[in-house]
C-alpha cells in the first residue's frame, strides 16, 4: 500500500495551507465580535474565516469572509477586503469551484489596483497564484509569486512572505527540483519564525523535513536522514505547546511522516524503530478521528500498522487494519479515489498472498471500479480547468486589447484636437492656408495609418485565437486517446489474472499436494514479462483489434486476439507460450489457424502483416 507520506503528504497540504491569518496575529474568539465596532470587525472576521478554512468548515469560512469583505468595502478598507477575497479564492480553489475562485481572485486584483498599496498588491498577486495553482498552471504561479515578492520589497510582511515562499516550495516539489525545494522551504521557515502563527511554522518545519528527505535520497548522507525526524519533532512539539493554534491535520501529517520515516529507513529487526513507527502511526490515527477531511491520514496510519502486523505474522490484525482503512475511506461523502485505490489494492494483495483468491478478485474488481471513477473525475476536472483557463486567457487578451484601444482613442483624440486647431488657424490666417493644409494632410495620413494598424492588430488577434483553440482541441483529443489506451492495457492484465486464478483452481482440484509457493514464484516471473507487454500494448493503435476482426469476419476468438497482440509486440514463441500457459507447439498451431482465419497465403509472414496493421 502506498502511504500518504513525506513528499506526497505535502501535496495534501497544498490547498490546506494556502491562505493566511491577517498580519500573522493570533486568532481571537468569535465572542469578541460583539465588543467591536463595525469598522473594526473586518479584521477579526477575516481571522475567524481563516480558522474555519483550516478546520475544513468551508461554508462558514465563505460566510465570514464575505461579511468581512462587505464591511471592509463599506468603510473603504481595501486591504482588508483584498484579504477576505483571498480567503474566498482559497476555499473555492480547494472545493474545485474554479469559476468562483477566478472571480474572487480577479476582485482582489481590481481592489488592489484601486488601493495602490504595495502590501495590498502583494496579497492580490498571491490570490492569483492560488487560482492558477488550482488549475495547475505552473508558469502563472511562478509569475504571480514573483510579482508578490517584488511588491513586498517596499514593505515588510513576513507572514505573507512565508506563504509565498511556501507556495514556491510546493511548486518545485512537484518537479523534484532539490535545489529550489531546499531554498524555498528555508525561506518560508525564516519568515514564519518572525510571526506568531504556529500552524504556519509547523507546516514549514514539515517542508524542511521533506527537503531533508530529498537531500538524503540524493547523497545518502546520514546527517540529512537525522534532519528528517528532527524537523518533524519540531512540528509535533509546536502542537504540544500550542494545541489551540496548530491544526490537528498539521499534527497528523507530522506524525504519519514520522511513522513512515522509521518504516523506510530502519531494518525490520530494529525493535526501537518499530515501536516508534507504531507509536506515531497510532497518534496520527487517534488525532484525526472525527476531524474533517482526515480520512487519508487515518488510512495511511492504518496501512503502516497493518504492515507491522504482517511482519509479526499476525494476519488477523493486519487484515483488520486494512479493512478499517477501507471503511474509513468509503465513509467519505466524496471519496478520495487515489487513497481508496491504494487501500483496496493492498487488500487484494493481502488475500491473494494468503490464498483467499475469491476475496482477492473481489477487491481487484473494486480497484478497477474506483480506477474508472477516478478517470471520470479527472476527465471532468481537466475539462473544467481547460475551460476556466481559456476564459481567463481570453479575458486577459480582452483587457490588453481594451488598453490598446484606449491608447489609440487617446491618440485619435489628440489628433482631432490638432486638426481643429489647424482648421481654426487656417480660417484666421488665410494667407498661410497652404502651410496649414499641408499640416492637415500629414495628420490625416497619420490617422489612417493608426486605423490600419488597429485593423491589422485585430486580424492578428483573431488568427492567434483560432490557432490556440485548435491546439487546445488537439491536446484534449490526444489526452482522451491516451486514456483509452491505458484502459485497454488494464483490461488485458485483469484478464490475465483471471486466467491464472482459474488455472490454480484446476490444479488444486487435481492435486491437493500442489506447491503454491512454486506456482507463485513462477507467476511473479511471468508478471514481470507481462508488465513489459502491458507497457508496449499501451502504444498499440486503438483500432488494432477491430481491424483484425473485420479482416477475419469476426472469426477470431479472445485467445486469437491475444496471440495477435503478442506477435505484434515481436515476442518469440517461447515467451508467448509462457504468458498463455500453453506449449510452444500449440502456439505454432494457433499461428497457422489465425493465418487461415485472416485469409493469408502460406508464403505471407503473419508477424509482418500484424505490424503493418497499425
Amino acid at each position: 500500500m502506498k502511504y500518504l507520506v513525506l513528499k506526497s503528504i505535502t501535496f495534501l497540504m497544498g490547498m490546506f495551507l494556502i491562505c493566511f491569518i491577517a498580519n500573522g496575529q493570533t486568532m481571537l474568539d468569535s465572542t469578541a465580535l460583539g465588543n467591536l465596532s463595525e469598522k473594526d470587525k473586518p479584521v477579526l472576521l477575516t481571522q475567524l474565516a481563516e480558522r474555519s478554512r483550516i478546520n475544513g468548515d468551508y461554508k462558514a469560512a465563505i460566510q465570514k469572509a464575505q461579511l468581512s469583505a462587505t464591511l471592509a468595502l463599506k468603510f473603504k478598507n481595501l486591504t482588508e477586503a483584498v484579504k477576505a477575497y483571498t480567503i474566498q479564492t482559497s476555499v473555492y480553489a480547494t472545493t474545485k469551484e474554479f469559476v468562483l475562485s477566478k472571480k474572487a481572485s480577479d476582485t482582489t486584483l481590481l481592489l488592489a489596483q484601486q488601493s495602490k498599496q504595495p502590501v495590498t498588491m502583494a496579497y492580490a498577486y498571491y490570490a492569483q497564484a492560488l487560482f492558477y495553482n488550482a488549475i495547475d498552471n505552473s508558469e502563472q504561479i511562478t509569475k504571480y509569486c514573483r510579482l508578490a515578492l517584488k511588491s513586498l520589497e517596499k514593505v515588510s510582511d513576513p507572514y505573507l512572505s512565508a506563504k509565498i515562499y511556501y507556495q514556491l516550495y510546493m511548486l518545485n516539489s512537484r518537479w523534484d527540483d532539490i535545489k529550489n525545494v531546499n531554498k524555498y522551504a528555508r525561506a518560508a521557515t525564516q519568515n514564519a519564525l518572525k510571526t506568531t502563527d504556529y500552524n504556519l511554522l509547523s507546516n514549514c518545519y514539515i517542508a524542511l523535513s521533506v527537503a531533508a528527505d530529498y537531500n538524503y535520497a540524493s547523497t545518502k548522507n546520514g546527517v540529512f536522514r537525522d534532519s528528517i525526524i528532527y524537523y518533524l519533532n519540531k512540528a509535533q512539539n509546536l502542537y504540544q505547546q500550542y494545541p489551540k493554534y496548530v491544526a490537528r491535520k498539521t499534527y497528523g501529517i507530522a506524525c504519519i511522516n514520522s511513522a513512515d520515516y522509521y518504516l523506510r529507513y530502519f531494518a525490520d529487526t530494529d525493535k526501537e524503530a518499530k515501536n516508534n513507527a507504531i507509536l506515531y502511526a497510532s497518534m496520527a490515527n487517534e488525532v484525526m478521528k472525527g476531524a474533517i477531511n482526515g480520512e487519508e491520514i487515518r488510512a495511511s496510519s492504518l496501512g503502516i500498522l497493518s504492515e507491522y502486523a504482517r511482519r509479526d505474522k499476525n494476519l488477523v490484525m493486519a487484515e483488520g487494519y486494512l479493512q478499517e482503512a477501507y471503511h474509513v475511506m468509503i465513509s467519505q461523502k466524496v471519496p478520495y479515489y487515489y487513497t481508496l485505490i491504494n487501500v483496496v489494492t493492498a487488500l487484494s494483495n493481502f488475500y491473494e498472498q494468503n490464498g483467499n483468491y475469491g476475496k482477492a478478485l473481489e477487491f481487484q474488481k473494486k480497484a478497477t471500479e474506483y480506477g474508472n471513477k477516478l478517470f471520470d473525475e479527472k476527465r471532468t476536472l481537466n475539462a473544467q480547468k481547460l475551460e476556466v483557463q481559456y476564459e481567463a486567457e481570453k479575458k486577459n487578451s480582452e483587457v490588453k486589447l481594451l488598453k490598446q484601444s484606449e491608447k489609440y482613442a487617446q491618440q485619435q483624440k489628440y489628433l482631432y484636437i490638432g486638426i481643429a486647431i489647424a482648421s481654426l488657424l487656417g480660417l484666421i490666417f488665410m494667407f498661410r492656408s497652404y502651410h496649414f493644409r499641408l499640416r492637415y494632410s500629414l495628420q490625416r495620413e497619420k490617422q489612417l495609418h493608426l486605423e490600419k494598424q488597429d485593423a491589422e492588430l485585430q486580424m492578428k488577434f483573431e488568427k492567434e485565437e483560432q490557432a490556440r483553440l485548435k491546439a487546445e482541441q488537439l491536446l484534449l483529443e490526444s489526452q482522451q486517446q491516451q486514456l483509452q489506451k491505458e484502459v485497454m492495457a488494464s483490461q488485458l492484465q485483469l484478464e490475465h489474472k483471471k486466467e491464472m486464478l482459474f488455472q490454480i483452481k484446476e490444479k488444486l482440484s487435481d492435486n491437493h499436494q500442489l506447491n503454491i509457493n512454486k506456482i507463485w514464484n513462477e507467476e511473479l516471473l511471468l508478471d514481470n514479462d507481462f508488465e513489459e507487454a502491458k507497457f508496449q500494448i499501451q502504444q498499440v493503435h486503438p483500432d488494432f483489434f477491430s481491424l483484425l476482426n473485420q479482416r477475419a469476419q469476426q472469426k477470431l476468438t479472445a485467445l486469437d486476439l491475444k496471440l495477435c497482440a503478442y506477435l505484434h509486440l515481436k515476442m518469440d514463441t517461447k515467451k508467448i507460450a509462457q504468458l498463455m500457459h500453453i506449449e510452444a507447439k500449440s502456439v505454432r498451431m494457433s499461428r497457422y489457424r489465425v493465418k487461415q482465419k485472416l485469409g493469408l497465403d502460406k508464403e505471407e509472414d503473419l508477424n509482418l502483416f500484424l505490424r503493418n496493421m497499425a
